[in-house]
């Protein structure tokens, strides 16, 4: 079997895959997209890391291929989706990044606290020697607060407790018990911004939005020093840079970007007060060895063996039982996203219930894909594999049920999570070639399709609600796709489930939640 390396990678790597009898390995670097789409179907296996674009061209010119291997963490350069229709496993290495980037972020901590490369530049490009005029600041007691605490955001919070920081997490996912075995304390995300006198991001890019724009800059602590090493579009560049020409921000420290490289003519580089540098994370040489070592013993073990591990398209089984599961494993997936983002605590426990025909099939790859759906949103780099660990590590309790009984439908999936203030569930089914669909929320009963923008509204059941919400939606230019209604009786609370063609902005929401009626407005996307 033949693997391509296209892009660099550390000579263990290599080697490892060359001394493997029955693997033929090229190594052609630097390919232009023509050219890698002439060859790629004479390869069964791919090794990338984030230079070549593993696009739907040449993906289907693949004729071959079984698995592409992602030396890193991110696969924003592979079209994983077209990977999967194709049957081609995409496998990452989510490993081998983690202590470098939360090392630079320390760097870059302290880097910014005392003006390193500002006082470098002015002595050695400037010969003039200024110490006053680059007065720091101390970590030490100082407050650091950290959005998302996964592997990353974790080791951080570590190697911060050894200049004696106060740690504060936002993160959706982190029980109260599990933060208190870590030693952290976990606030909601205006809390972390009003207290902490330094900043770290370590979460997932939210949809294209910035997690940090002028709204949150204002309710920060003046003076407050950011870090981002996680993901580019988690900061509005304009709200940052006019956030410390006021002063509100004393100082970021920057390794990701939009957009990459970063414009030579960018105007993040023209203010002293903050630090550049060109996505670094993971540039250290330890990293980079252990990415292409995992990523090598990765691919040989699923060519010559067939395991499948760090997949993050499909899971670690078996075709002919992944042929029947299927299309349960998008539903349970589905269920989990749609219920996790109308969780308002943390998730500290999840019950898988499986009623009928489906109850008869493997059901742990299943209930896997609904951890991977309500954990996908807020953790970095979750997949088929990691799901159930990451799931343990934060205290999440995971309990199965099932019945071949059958009732109303041939096959239901309940999924219930709890958090410390309840729990709230929701039911699905398969209907016809895979038409995921909701049969009950709660205690309502309805059918509802599952599509990729809804709102989620709960409502009191009198005349004129409905119609005042198609008012709003139809000013605001957001078309409804669909309408589901369940009711228990006659003029009590009802629970709506609305298919929209896009999704409708805050200040939308707010005007659906001051309707007359609706009691509660909530916005899921799939």
């Amino acid at each position: 079997m033949k693997v391509l390396v296209a892009d660099n990678l550390s000579s263990l790597g290599i080697d490892i895959l060359k001394q493997e009898s029955g693997i033929d390995v090229d190594v052609n670097v630097g390919l232009p997209k023509e050219e890698l789409i002439k060859i790629i179907s004479s390869y069964e296996g791919l090794i990338v890391r984030s230079a070549t674009k593993v696009t739907p061209e040449v993906i289907e010119a693949a004729t071959n291929l079984k698995v592409i291997g992602r030396a890193g963490i991110g696969v924003d350069n592979i079209d994983v989706a077209t990977a999967g229709k194709k049957g081609i496993i995409v496998m990452n290495t989510p490993e081998g990044n983690v202590i470098t980037t939360a090392e630079h972020t320390m760097a870059l901590m302290l880097s910014m606290s005392r003006n390193i490369p500002q006082a470098r530049s002015m002595l050695k490009d400037q010969k003039i020697w200024a110490p006053k005029k680059f007065m720091g600041k101390e970590l030490h007691c100082k407050t650091l607060g950290i959005v998302g605490l996964g592997r990353i955001g974790t080791i951080v919070a570590e190697r911060a407790k050894g200049f004696h920081m106060k740690i504060l997490v936002h993160d959706p996912f982190i029980s109260q018990e599990h933060a208190e075995k870590i030693g952290v304390e976990v606030v909601d995300l205006p809390d972390l911004l009003k207290q902490s006198d330094y900043l770290s991001l370590h979460t997932p890019s939210l949809d294209g939005k910035p997690l940090l724009s002028t709204k949150e800059f204002s309710m920060a602590k003046p003076g407050i020093r950011i870090v981002n090493c996680a993901r580019g579009n988690l900061i509005d560049d304009d709200a940052l840079i006019e956030a410390i020409k006021s002063k509100q921000v004393a100082q970021a420290a920057l390794d990701v970007y939009s957009k990459e490289p970063l414009s030579p003519d960018s105007p993040l580089l023209t203010l002293d007060e903050i630090i550049c540098t060109p996505h670094l994370g993971a540039s250290t040489e330890e990293a980079q060895e252990k990415v292409a070592i995992a990523v090598a013993d990765q691919i040989i073990d699923f060519l010559k063996h067939g395991n499948v591990r760090n997949a993050v398209n499909m899971p670690s089984i078996d075709a002919d039982t992944l042929s029947k599961i299927q299309p349960y494993l998008k539903l349970g997936e589905d269920l989990g996203i749609f219920i996790a983002q109308l969780l308002d605590e943390p998730l500290t426990g999840v019950e898988v219930q499986y009623n009928g025909e489906v109850a008869e099939q493997r059901m742990d790859p299943i209930t896997i894909s609904v951890l991977k759906g309500l954990l996908t949103r807020n953790i970095e780099g979750i997949n088929m594999v990691n799901a159930p660990f990451i799931a343990k590590d934060r205290g999440i309790e995971v309990k199965e049920s099932k019945s071949t009984e059958v009732h109303e439908y041939t096959s239901t999936i309940t999924v219930t999570a709890k958090t410390s203030e309840g729990k709230r569930s929701v039911t699905g089914s398969v209907f016809g070639k895979g038409d995921s669909r909701i049969v009950q929320f709660n205690e309502f009963h309805f059918e509802a399709v599952l599509s990729k923008h809804m709102l989620v509204l709960t409502n009191m059941d009198v005349p004129g609600v409905i119609g005042k919400l198609g008012s709003v939606l139809g000013a605001n230019n957001i078309n409804i796709a669909g309408f589901h209604l369940g009711r228990i009786k006659e003029g009590d609370k009802a629970v709506a489930v609305v298919n929209i063609d896009s999704q409708p902005n805050s200040e939308t929401i707010r005007k659906l939640r001051e309707v007359e009626g609706i009691l509660n407005v909530s916005t899921v996307v799939l």
